[in-house]
């Protein structure tokens, strides 16, 4: 059974087809078929009209014999009598359209709703093997690397996601001494937690290549794919970094730190940044000391996650930030518009029956 929700949404969508439709950009593929039907409409009704006028009108039969009413009596409002038909005539010609079965060659859309542009970036480095032990987030047992415990936080942050109905485009990014895209920019939650699982694999992560750690060169990646999307002169956009922070390098092929998060800055992409350090409170690792005002820079925030529980609490703390809405443009390709005309034509043909039915007023003589 359809929500009252999914309805109402529904209509809000046909509302605003047909406030941005353009009766110009329409083309129909059935014009000369809802042509014939109108003009034997118009004929039925003149023929109609022409039996009834040679019938004439018989006294006593036809006519009502009533005594002279007195100058100014009756409702001044007794034209509104005629409101059910002018509703009925108002929808033919909706259903004349709806009828010609009309639609749109190209059509474009602006479709806003509930979500973020956020790159998931993961360190798979080699100094993620340290242990960090976890007993929420479903960590196989066995094996409490912080790795692992990175990779089941990222599930989480995109389960959460998920739960709330947002409706986010995320992208997915490995990184240790280089990074490498694994997910573009997808709507398909599942999509992204099929890539986290895939990364999480213990034996792919113990084929990784790249054993170093450079955070600046995945956030640098980052701000690319969201150049290639055309992102970066749009609202909503957010990096979340999963790291031990490892990492003193201030440059990456060629670029410096300081250039690399202008980039983040100046297309708005707000960095957060997990840092998964067992029993390492912010200051007790070095690099926090390059990376929390970096991060802080771009808008984000640093979270030096020392504990399971600081992990828990920075994903639910970043899902609260990452609230806001996404615009997006779509184009499609001869996108029928019959439902427009159709609801138009059965709203109005509906209130004058409701009209007829429910106010003696419209059928009771002035």
């Amino acid at each position: 059974m359809v929500s009252l929700t999914a309805l109402i949404e529904r209509l809000r969508a046909d509302a605003v087809a047909w406030r941005d439709l353009r009766i110009g950009d329409l083309l129909f593929v059935h014009a000369s078929e809802a042509a014939m039907v109108l003009i034997a409409a118009a004929g039925l009704s003149v023929a109609v009209l022409a039996w009834r006028l040679a019938l004439g009108r018989r006294l006593g039969r036809n006519l009502i014999t009533l005594p002279a009413l007195l100058t100014g009596f009756g409702s001044r409002f007794s034209a509104l009598r005629h409101l059910p038909l002018l509703l009925v005539l108002a929808g033919l010609p909706c259903f004349v359209l709806a009828l010609a079965d009309p639609y749109t060659a190209v059509s474009e859309r602006q479709i806003s709703y509930p979500g973020r542009r956020i790159a998931i970036l993961l360190d798979a480095s080699s100094s993620m093997m340290v242990p960090f032990a976890t007993t929420q987030l479903g960590v196989p047992p066995g094996n409490d690397a912080a790795f692992l415990t990175t990779i089941a936080a990222a599930e989480a942050f995109v389960r959460q996601r998920k739960a709330n109905r947002h409706r986010d485009l995320i992208a997915l990014i490995e990184f240790g001494d280089e990074a490498y895209v694994i997910t573009p920019f997808t709507s398909d939650y599942d999509s992204v937690l099929l890539g986290i699982s895939l990364i999480g694999d213990w034996g792919e992560y113990m084929r990784f290549p790249d054993g170093g750690t450079a955070i600046g060169r995945a956030i640098d990646q980052g701000t690319q794919l969201f150049n290639a999307f055309n992102f970066l002169d749009a609202a909503g956009n957010a990096m979340v970094i999963f790291s031990d922070g490892q990492d003193s390098q201030v440059a990456s092929h060629g670029k410096t730190l300081t250039k690399i998060l202008a980039g983040a800055v100046k297309a708005s992409i707000p960095v957060y940044l997990i840092r998964t350090s067992r029993e390492k409170a912010a200051g007790d690792v070095i690099p926090d000391l390059i990376w929390q005002p970096a991060v802080e820079a771009t808008g984000g925030r640093f979270y030096a996650a020392s504990t399971e529980a600081d992990v828990i609490r920075a994903i639910r703390e970043i899902d609260r930030h990452a609230a806001g809405t996404i615009a997006v443009k779509t184009y499609v390709v001869r996108q029928p518009q019959f439902t427009v005309f159709a609801l138009g034509a059965a709203a109005l043909w509906a209130t004058a029956l409701m009209l007829k039915l429910t106010v003696r007023q419209f059928t009771a003589f002035p």
